[in-house]
């Protein structure tokens, strides 16, 4: 099993954080990702621990197996987790470096992998061992930390670092901030992902939200990465501080794509994808994006259309300007919601470049299908065509449902 995105795998992306297995063919696509928490995980985990140290292999099994079945994912692993808890030595530094000695060899891939159960515990197992380190830690912030670097190579420790920043914020810059000149692609990733304030499935950084200059200095830091997994990364932290901070985002754009290179360019590109999907003044001008001058028309077909459907966008585009305009398209889909209003949705459509006094027709092929992180309901649905985020014109199409 190998993870090649990162936990996340740009979830966004804006998805599931589990996205990236399942395009990766980790499990069959309509296996649920819940199934990776299975008895024969639990057994793997026992076998490992057992041989790390004293270990009541039976307890920890009978006690991980009952119910677990029942469980969805996230509750299988805080399930597997309590059984976990109550099976290794009370004392947490012995506990951590039982847990620690069995662990599997560290990924050499930028992401994860989860080979043969000969080799140590990673993978997936890592969830509950994580869950585990946050709930014993409080008074032994120093070794949950270090615990959690070493749990970061073999499954990212996202999730578990935040309860102890959200602690001690200053105490735990001073660990990012050191994981941020590790050799370790993964200890750099982590210095960045794990203080994501609006981190996709982690708890919130509240004081982040609020006032993310404490780790601005870290993501200048690593904005230069080597490592495209690290910089992905900070393109996503910036993008979560830009929904609560849009203006300063916009700033700090300007300011890095000053004598910037191609990789650091495509970092702030991806940092400012949602500034630009709303038309944020400061953020398309720190790409030269400037107000359009066009005439536009704009058609979607067919105009009834049912799930399954291929809709057709097409949109003519024809410079009013003496000038070259850089221009990124996009849509926005005004879905139906449940209370009969509906709610848009911004999906990336091009980036053109349209000289002085010249025309261009554009085509895009948007499939209506089913997926899990919307419920879609009949009705007119509106499609807004935005040419550096500004709407510029609409077209509709009435959606009706298998056997309506």
């Amino acid at each position: 099993m190998q993870r090649t995105g990162g936990f996340h795998a740009d979830i966004n992306k804006n998805g599931s954080p589990w996205a990236a297995h399942r395009s990766a063919g980790v499990f069959p696509l309509m296996e649920p990702f819940k199934n990776a928490y299975n008895p024969a995980m639990v057994a793997d985990m026992a076998r490992h621990l057992s041989a790390a140290g004293p270990f009541d292999a039976e307890r920890f099994t009978r006690r991980a197996c009952d119910g677990l079945e029942a469980l969805e994912l996230k509750a299988r692993a805080r399930h597997i987790a309590q059984a976990l808890d109550t099976c290794l030595p009370a004392d947490f530094a012995a506990a951590c470096a039982q847990m620690v000695a069995a662990l599997g060899p560290e990924a050499k891939t930028e992401g994860w992998e989860q080979s043969g159960t000969g080799e140590g515990i990673r993978g997936w197992a890592m969830l509950p061992m994580g869950e585990v380190v946050q709930r014993r830690g409080a008074g032994a912030y120093d070794l949950a930390m270090e615990t959690l670097a070493t749990f970061t190579s073999r499954f990212s420790s996202e999730f578990d670092v935040r309860p102890f920043l959200d602690a001690d914020l200053t105490r735990g810059l001073t660990f990012l901030h050191r994981w941020a000149d590790d050799p370790n692609p993964h200890l750099r990733r982590l210095a960045s992902e794990g203080c994501r304030p609006r981190l996709p499935w982690g708890t919130r950084l509240k004081g982040l939200i609020a006032d993310p200059t404490p780790i601005l200095p870290l993501l200048a830091r690593l904005r230069d990465d080597p490592s495209e997994y690290v910089r992905r990364s900070v393109a996503n932290n910036l993008n979560d501080i830009a929904k609560d901070h849009p203006d300063l985002v916009g700033e700090i754009a300007a300011d890095w794509l000053d004598r910037a290179s191609k990789d650091r360019t495509r970092l702030v590109r991806h940092a400012c994808r949602t500034l630009i999907k709303a038309g944020h003044p400061g953020a398309l001008a720190a790409f030269c994006y400037a107000p359009p001058e066009l005439e536009l028309s704009f058609s979607v077909t067919p105009q009834l259309a049912r799930m399954g459907d291929d809709l057709t966008l097409t949109a003519r585009l024809k410079s009013r300007s003496e000038r070259a305009q850089k221009l990124v398209v996009d849509y926005a889909l005004y879905f139906m919601r449940a209370n009969g209003k509906p709610a848009p949705k911004v999906f990336k459509w091009t980036r053109v470049d349209l000289p002085p006094g010249k025309e261009l027709t554009l085509s895009k092929t948007h499939k209506l299908r089913e997926v899990t992180t919307r419920k879609h309901y009949p009705g007119a649905h509106e499609v807004v065509i935005q040419v550096n985020g500004q709407g510029m014109g609409a077209d509709r199409f009435t959606l009706v449902l298998n056997g309506d």
